[in-house]
């Protein structure tokens, strides 16, 4: 290229911003080097370093800056709470513009006789679990652990899992339409909304158009708004948790319980997972979650026995713990409830297991969206995790191959500090998600400093840069991945990280391919994700 050619696509470039400018307004144009590097990270890694951070306010701005910068040449990529870790929103090319979606954050509908909610899809599930709360309603799948700053789009995006999943499977799962805006700028209704006279109540008319956007990381278009079911509230709630010796009798546990669709929500933590749990957490901390745990409790003796209980067992009772399995039970009424805690007690005491005190899922439960400090380590150590889904008949044989690749590398990620845990979790009656996880003494980056509550940030020692320790972990991810793909896994943050197109079926691939190229005939919108170019 030469001096002429690179002046002119500069101009270009300004010129695309000067226009974007007039779309969301100057104030919500970013093009600062520290902005545009924040919004070019992940939890995990950095991509390209993005031309401009584009924040519109509703569809029709977000319709008209797509169609804009498409149009342009250049990419576009959605960008949600930014809470993810393998690289769905990264930009790959230097004239990409990022899409903030957070000031699209609108609850737009709450309808109790259709039973749906629309809301845009900027808005974060704490935000709709907010609105919903002294309704009687909720949607079925109703957010994630880390749901203060994520989106229902990101969630729709990424197929993400763990409140409600236990009974409603993932996010996917629970809506009904969607208004999706395209390469070009257009806008589709999906589901129900896309019959001329209908709105969008069902997911079903003809093909399920709402289900070729869930879990595209933002391949195909960019979610503008999103219609969720509702189903009335569940207020009889149970809590247990058990103490299993091993991970063999722990997994086969839980999908006994799965499997029997017992518990709204079920998981488990290795012993490594355990103590770093319990390490990071502070006295503060423990008296925000205590307070959380009285408001939620049903009655005012309720709140003083529940309290009481959960003071009193303090952290110690974790101590001699191998492997915990939490489970939080919700029905209609208490006996419906206890009902189904009977039928779990008799499940895992068949495991010569031990009942524990039921502290972890109640605290959980009662503070469902709380502060993201766990996205660093006790000391400040960056984490980073890995998943696979697996039927249950396969998840005790892929724990014993992620074991022993572990153990193959197990001399030198000690000395380099690197520890590694697991987070198991269930979803529906047929699914099982192992989630390894990393810890690692190394800096953090832009992300974790703008995601971290302040004063915990401050708190922490903190790590200089350690590339070894990055470049192992690099290594063992990798292995990792590749291992998940040989093993059947399958995948809900696809991103730019797991082997999707090369674990594809050829026809299968092929039509994903079709697809991209009719959605998006110039491969503008968030290039790279899925494996699509």
């Amino acid at each position: 290229m030469n001096n002429k050619d690179s002046a002119q696509d500069q101009s270009l470039l300004i010129n695309l911003c000067d226009e974007l400018s007039v779309i969301v307004g100057s104030k919500y144009l970013l093009t600062d080097s520290a902005s545009c590097l924040l919004y070019s990270q992940d939890i995990y890694s950095r991509g390209v370093q993005a031309l401009a951070v584009a924040q519109p306010a509703n569809t029709q701005e977000l319709a008209a800056l797509v169609g804009l910068t498409v149009a342009a040449g250049c990419a576009v990529v959605p960008r949600g709470g930014g809470m993810s870790y393998t690289g769905g929103y990264l930009p790959v090319h230097k004239d990409t513009v990022v899409v903030d979606m957070l000031r699209m954050n609108r609850v737009l509908e709450v309808n109790s006789e259709d039973m749906f909610v629309t809301v845009e899809c900027g808005c974060t599930w704490e935000k709709l679990y907010k609105t919903l709360l002294n309704t009687g309603l909720r949607t079925p799948f109703w957010g994630t652990l880390s749901g203060l700053k994520a989106t229902v789009g990101g969630g729709l995006s990424q197929n993400s899992l763990f409140w409600g999943s236990g009974q409603f499977g993932s996010a996917a799962d629970s809506v009904l339409s969607l208004d999706v805006v395209l390469a070009d700028g257009s806008v589709l209704n999906t589901g129900s909304a896309s019959q001329r006279n209908s709105s969008p109540f069902f997911r079903h008319f003809g093909p399920d158009l709402t289900g070729l956007f869930t879990s595209d990381t933002g391949a195909l278009g960019f979610k503008a708004t999103a219609t969720l079911p509702l189903i009335p509230d569940l207020p009889a709630k149970e809590y247990l948790a058990f103490d299993f010796k091993d991970a063999a009798s722990a997994l086969a546990a839980m999908s006994d319980v799965a499997r029997h669709k017992l518990a709204m929500e079920c998981f488990a933590f290795d012993p490594f997972l355990q103590r770093q749990r319990m390490k990071r957490q502070s006295l503060s901390a423990d008296v925000k979650s205590l307070a959380g745990v009285m408001k939620s409790s049903g009655s005012m003796l309720g709140a003083i026995v529940d309290g009481a209980r959960v003071a009193l067992a303090g952290r110690g009772y974790m101590d001699d713990v191998d492997f915990s399995v939490q489970f939080i039970v919700e029905d209609r009424n208490e006996p419906a409830s206890a009902d189904r805690a009977a039928g779990i007690r008799k499940l895992c005491t068949a495991y010569a297991c031990k009942e524990i005190e039921n502290s972890i899922p109640k605290i959980t439960r009662a503070n469902p969206f709380g502060p993201l400090n766990s996205m660093l380590g006790p000391e400040g150590e960056r984490w980073l995790p890995i998943h696979g889904m697996f039927p249950h008949s396969k998840i005790q044989k892929a724990y014993l191959a992620i074991e022993a690749l572990f153990d193959r590398h197990r001399e030198r990620s000690d000395k380099l500090g690197i520890g590694t845990g697991y987070l198991f979790a269930t979803v529906g009656t047929n699914g099982f998600i192992l989630e390894p996880v990393f810890f690692w003494p190394d800096e953090i980056d832009a992300i974790h400093k703008a995601s971290v509550e302040p004063k915990h940030l401050a708190k922490l020692k903190g790590f200089n840069a350690n590339p070894k320790a990055r470049e192992m972990v690099a290594l063992l991810r990798g292995e990792l991945i590749e291992l998940l793909s040989e093993l059947g896994a399958v995948h809900t943050q696809i991103g730019k990280s797991y082997r999707y197109r090369e674990g594809l079926k050829p026809g299968a691939w092929e039509l994903i391919q079709s697809l991209k190229k009719v959605l998006d005939p110039t491969g503008r919108i968030n290039p790279g994700s899925l494996g699509l170019d």
